[in-house]
């Protein structure tokens, strides 16, 4: 009898079971937002029906584009985070999302292999309520810790099923950084290093870019401070990405287009300036991005020196 019943049961689950399966294989190759059989633009293996476009932004890619960078060797990725916060009177709230357009851009070039993943512009800015840090300033956002690492998390996630090998994390706030190195050290451990997750701490180094500028024209004199949360470096290399981020033609016209000291009168200068700021980070952050991967994760942490601003 209890055989009897068995068999029925398994007869009355086929006909569920089976189309089930079926329909699960044949949707393995429906990608693009839309089913294969019914446009072949949404098959897996769907030729590219456009040449590569010239960069580096998953966001400016389609899913194809994306697709064929990885098949051909790009599989690493930057997962860079910014913020909202006060600046003083001249410099947008999203400062650190103008760095990090064009300074990601470079980084990623100057890898080779590498793609940027959409910057996190929403970070731990301060205690919302009641507030404290930059939230006591207006047109802060601020995330909870807890909410940030959860973004991170998911977000690299996401990145290691698209098939990348090297997930990279740089933050051009110092609010991220403790967040971002315990992401990537507790996914490391996860994962057992595939792909690697690597908190890049050495892109935050500000200190460094200041001695390096102090040769190049920008002197690093903290006598002529004027104690805002601004200064010459992070202003040109704004500067390089939008010039209005720095509100630069208003400030030219009040006669205030100077920061410590620092003249950005000269759009000619403030190019140049602005390009060795870029090249020299990027260097900076490449070398230790591949000291990283021989490492196979994040590198010990390097000793704090000035913060940037």
């Amino acid at each position: 009898m209890k055989t009897v019943l068995l068999a029925a049961l398994v007869t009355a689950l086929l006909p569920a079971t089976v189309p089930a399966q079926a329909q699960q294989s044949s949707r393995a190759r429906d990608m693009g937002g839309g089913r294969c059989d019914r446009n072949p633009y949404n098959c897996a293996d769907a030729p590219n029906p456009l040449p590569a476009p010239n960069t580096v932004w998953i966001e400016e890619m389609t899913w194809m584009d994306v697709r064929d960078a990885i098949r051909a060797g790009k599989t690493s990725v930057i997962i860079p985070t910014g913020g909202v916060e006060p600046n003083g009177p001249w410099l947008v709230t999203g400062k650190h999302n103008y760095v990090l357009h064009v300074n990601c851009d470079a980084i990623a070039r100057a890898l080779g292999d590498a793609l940027c993943a959409p910057i996190i512009k929403l970070v731990p800015e301060g205690a919302i309520e009641p507030a404290s840090g930059h939230m006591r300033s207006p047109g802060t956002i601020s995330v909870r810790q807890e909410t940030f690492r959860a973004t991170l998390t998911d977000v690299v996630h996401s990145l290691k099923q698209h098939g990348f090998k090297r997930i990279l994390l740089i933050g051009d706030s110092g609010g991220n950084q403790p967040g971002q190195r315990a992401v990537a050290d507790s996914l490391t451990v996860i994962w057992k290093g595939d792909p690697i997750v690597a908190h890049i701490q050495e892109y935050y180094d500000y200190a460094g870019v200041a001695r390096h500028m102090a040769t190049r024209g920008i002197p690093d004199d903290t006598t002529k401070t004027e104690h805002l949360h601004d200064d010459a470096i992070i202003t040109l290399n704004m500067f390089a990405a939008d010039p209005r981020s720095v509100r630069y033609d208003e400030r030219a016209k009040i006669g205030k287009a100077s920061i410590n000291g620092v003249s950005i009168g000269d759009r000619q200068k403030n190019t140049a300036l602005a390009s060795e700021i870029i090249g020299f980070r990027a260097a900076h952050t490449v070398s230790a991005i591949r000291k990283a991967i021989a490492h196979g994760g994040t590198l010990p942490a390097p000793p704090r020196e000035r913060s940037a601003p």
